[in-house]
């Protein structure tokens, strides 16, 4: 049985290699000299932070037999630069880094930001995914917000399927390092996979 819960401190050491998986396939170039043991520290530190769990951003998971097998991590889009803030700092105390890690805006602000979404290769189509989104809505709306927003990669046409089956929609085009994502929305007063 998968529980969808708020992320805790103690759960960031499971979340991190996941996250991880994401900065993987975006295989961004600041990151390219930088050891994966290091660079799973300060994803983990980020996730023991308030501001990645309850102050500026949410971090949802899937739990399975007590272990994290998933995750979603998103914010208003005002919060933005205090999220990124995070990592910025934090890789800026990290020798393994050459430069503090600035992400690149991903987006427009007037939308709930689904800025991660990641399943264990052990547990991918099991319907993870789909019960992580369906959560989501309910922190946007605590949030204040009606829209939800993520990108997608254009060369990850099962992750486009699952997010088309759950509402959202391409409303323009991001390039962020040297891939091409669309941006897709929905509104969330609706249900998820209607």
């Amino acid at each position: 049985m998968i529980i969808i819960r708020e992320a805790q401190p103690a759960d960031a050491g499971q979340i991190a290699p996941l996250i991880n998986l994401i900065f993987d396939e975006m295989q961004l170039e600041e990151l390219d000299d930088v050891p994966e043991p290091d660079l799973e520290k300060v994803i983990t530190m980020a996730y023991r932070t308030r501001s990645y769990l309850s102050s500026d951003a949410t971090t949802v998971v899937a739990e399975a037999n007590g272990q994290v097998v998933g995750v979603a991590f998103g914010y208003p889009g005002e919060n933005e630069a205090r999220v990124d803030e995070v990592l910025k700092r934090l890789s800026n105390k990290s020798a393994a880094f050459k430069h503090p890690f600035e992400a690149e805006s991903e987006t427009d602000g007037d939308e709930w930001y689904l800025d991660s979404i990641a399943v264990s290769p052990l547990f991918q189509g099991h319907g993870v995914g789909s019960q992580l989104l369906k959560a989501l809505p309910a922190y946007a709306n605590r949030d204040g917000e009606s829209v939800m927003g993520l990108i997608v990669d254009f060369d990850n046409p099962g992750a486009m399927k699952l997010y088309e089956r759950a509402g959202f929609e391409v409303v323009g085009r991001r390039v962020i390092g040297d891939h091409q994502y669309y941006h897709m929305q929905r509104g969330i007063k609706t249900p998820l996979f209607a």
